[in-house]
């Protein structure tokens, strides 16, 4: 019959349904979110995988790669886990095996490579048809029991197959070898751990069920244990917290050693770094900061690993303290690097969890009850099939000759036997089925023997079926079969990662490390730009600035130092001196840099002392000293320090020496005071130094009493006045003083 090529009848939209986009939208996306929660990035509590890893392992098992068999191209494996199970892309198949393949990636390895399975360095493995793989001793631990109906089973996404839901999982895989993934809304991300460590921590948890992780952490389990070694710097109590919560993160640096060249000379060597940090990406990001003078302290680096890692830095010279070069890399680079902590794990298989430490144990262990359970009741069957076919071969030799009759005279014999002997249908199946080569007599002992046997292991599996201890007790031996295998004295079970506390080193000292010292002339205009020019200049008389423009203040400095800026609205901001603009052109205005109110203006600028005091006054003549260290800000918006409002601003800073202040007004009056009258502050209004009619203060200068106070007039000649000239102005402080002695300044000010 010819094919109907007339369109249907109709106006050609029946079969179309509105859907509202937004309720399509949100079903259709939920739907992709739980799909990429539960079968790809989170593993699976009980075995520590995710679907990918359990179906490669899985496949491996099916096809006889176990540890002792030969090994097999991983594109034939990769093309029967893609082909059987996973129908997602062979390069993403064969990432996730040559991962399982790594050391350096997994602490306990579960695919045991031959050839390039890439590098530390972060080289791609060699391509799947020149690689060959089989499993190792941990994959056999995962799957031990599979075919015990240990697991539940599942059908492949054709249906022409199944495939386990979980792996038995014999080996704490997940807390062993860790696990990241970034899913829909949620993320992993665990740390590898000692094997040893977590087997006593689970034995301690079957003795004591509610033990806490403070315990755990305290008894058994330090923290992770990374593949690549390193160190790791955070407290005890930071890492309890981190476990008790599921989320938090672990602080590993790289291992290192000084190595002596003699004659006072030495250079550091690394011989292990951070986990999941690539050493040549790592080393490129090193001499990048080199170029760029950004690690004065460091000569050079060079990369002398082969199969270790050796990684040399060359210091600057023999005096760098080692411990403040390093200090310094591992601020500034990956040599120190964070692995965060966040145990969202798929509970009971369905449900994205975070879990404490203890629990994600606790999971395991139910687990691992639970499959011994199905194993024995597997067993326990297998065992009474076996029983019930043994005692019909019994039967079968105690009358052996009545039978052979049977088989030889009857059409029927089955039903005869069964009606005869009380037999049934299996066992009589299975004696029609007897060779006649089992006929003699040595076999009736072999069968008793293994009939009284299989009673024995019977009667053993149904006690441990009917007490929770002994399921407990077996479970406890299991675990401690897996430790001996995994101890710390084998090679493959030695703890890698190390703890330490992170030295006391000087931060100051480590900031001074990351800059290159060198000589600057800083310089601010009278509108607030400021600039830094190379090498100190002493003739300030040839800079230039823009129109209108003149300089306020240029003083030397070095590039480690810290500059300090005060403002009339007695604000105080820092600026570090590698920070300044270069000294080419009028430089940067101040207000760019820092958040400075517009309708204040720049007092001063110095370097900063951490050692010295100022004393602080505004026009109205209310001061307070402050120790420099209180000046020092650490962001743009800067620190308040003298508290005035308009029109009163800050109009001095006079460094503190000597024990006595002239305070000169406009008025021309000085009076003289000990400066234990004036209060030390970090923040305030300040007391009154001097009363004034009108007018404020002019100038003010701290000195030693016995050395009398000096000043130089416009001509350049210095005055001295020793303490008894200066008899009629020494009074307290907030008087209104006496007109200045002879000589003085026309200015008003003590110089010139």
């Amino acid at each position: 019959m010819g094919q109907n090529l007339t369109p249907p009848s109709g106006d050609g939209d029946d079969n179309i349904l509105p859907v509202d986009l937004k309720a399509a939208l949100e079903e259709r996306y939920l739907a992709y979110a739980l799909s990429t929660i539960t079968q790809r990035a989170l593993p699976d509590v009980r075995d520590g995988l995710k679907p990918v890893h359990r179906r490669i392992v899985y496949a491996m098992s099916e096809m006889g790669l176990r540890p002792n068999a030969a090994f097999r191209k991983c594109a034939k494996i990769v093309g029967e886990v893609m082909g059987n199970y996973h129908p997602h892309g062979d390069q993403s198949i064969y990432d996730a095996l040559a991962r399982l393949a790594q050391d350096f990636s997994q602490r306990y390895t579960l695919v045991n490579g031959q050839g390039n399975f890439g590098n530390i360095d972060g080289d791609s493995p060699a391509a799947m048809r020149y690689t060959e793989s089989k499993m190792t001793a941990v994959s056999e631990l995962l799957l031990e029991g599979i075919d015990q109906d240990a697991v539940d089973f599942r059908d492949t996404y054709d249906e022409s197959n199944s495939e386990p839901i979980v792996l038995p999982g014999a080996f704490p895989n997940l807390l062993a070898n860790g696990s990241s993934g970034i899913a829909v809304g949620m993320a992993t991300s665990i740390p590898s751990h000692n094997a040893h460590e977590l087997c006593d921590a689970a034995l301690h948890l079957i003795k004591d069920r509610d033990a806490t992780v403070e315990k755990l952490v305290e008894l058994y389990i330090p923290g992770p244990d990374f593949p690549t070694g390193g160190i790791i710097i955070d407290d005890r109590r930071s890492i309890i917290e981190s476990y008790k919560t599921g989320r938090g993160g672990f602080r590993v640096r790289s291992k290192w050693e000084i190595e002596d060249l003699g004659r006072g000379g030495y250079q550091i060597v690394v011989t292990e770094i951070p986990f999941q940090v690539q050493k040549s990406r790592l080393i490129e990001k090193i001499a990048e900061l080199l170029i760029a003078r950004k690690l004065p302290l460091l000569e050079d680096i060079r990369d002398e690993s082969a199969e270790d890692i050796r990684v040399v830095l060359v210091p600057k010279s023999r005096s760098v303290d080692a411990t403040i070069l390093m200090e310094s890399m591992f601020k500034l680079t990956e040599l120190e690097s964070r692995f965060p902590l966040n145990m969202n794990v798929l509970s009971m298989g369905r449900i994205p969890k975070v879990m404490a430490l203890n629990e994600v144990l606790k999971e395991w262990l139910d687990h691992r009850r639970e499959v011994l359970l199905r194993r024995s009741r597997f067993r326990l069957a297998a065992i009474e099939k076996r029983l019930e076919i043994l005692g019909g071969f019994l039967i079968a030799y105690l009358n052996i000759d009545e039978i052979i009759a049977i088989i030889r005279e009857e059409d029927e014999p089955k039903p005869v036997m069964m009606e005869r002997f009380g037999l049934t249908d299996n066992q009589t199946e299975a004696i029609l089925n007897m060779r006649l080569r089992s006929l003699r007599k040595l076999e009736e002992f072999e069968i008793r023997k293994e009939f009284d046997g299989l009673s024995k292991e019977k009667a053993d599996i149904e006690s441990l079926l009917a007490s929770e201890e002994k399921q407990w007790q077996t479970v406890a031996w299991e675990i401690g079969e897996v430790k001996k295998k995994f101890a710390k004295a084998t090679e493959i079970g030695r703890r890698r990662t190390q703890f330490a506390e992170a030295p006391e080193a000087d931060d100051a000292a480590i900031q001074q490390a990351m800059i290159e010292k060198e000589p600057i002339t800083v310089v601010v205009s009278e509108k607030g730009w400021i600039r830094a020019l190379k090498g100190h200049i002493s003739d300030t008389a040839t800079l230039t600035f823009k129109e209108g423009d003149a300089l306020k203040v240029a003083f030397p400095a070095q590039t480690t130092d810290k500059i300090l800026i005060i403002t009339t609205g007695g604000k105080a901001y820092t600026l570090g001196g590698d920070k300044l603009p270069g000294g080419r052109g009028h430089g940067e205005p101040l207000r760019i840099m820092v958040d400075m109110e517009n309708d204040q203006d720049v007092l001063t600028a110095f370097v900063h002392d951490p050692q010295r005091k100022q004393l602080i006054a505004s026009t109205a003549g209310n001061g307070f000293i402050v120790a420099e260290a209180e000046l020092v800000a650490n962001t743009r918006k800067g620190k308040q320090i003298m508290n005035v409002s308009y029109p009163d601003e800050t109009k001095l800073l006079v460094p503190i020496s000597g024990d006595h202040a002239a305070v000169v007004g406009e008025n021309r009056k000085m009076v003289i005071f000990s400066l234990s009258q004036v209060p030390e502050m970090s923040r305030g209004k300040g007391v009154r130094l001097q009363r004034y009619k009108d007018g404020g203060v002019a100038d003010i200068r701290c000195f030693a009493i016995a050395d009398g106070l000096t000043w130089e007039d416009s001509a350049g000649r210095t005055f001295t006045k020793t303490k008894d000239d200066l008899a009629e102005w020494l009074g307290d402080r907030a008087s209104a003083g006496r007109a200045v002695p002879k000589g003085f300044p026309r200015s008003g000010r003590f110089s010139g």
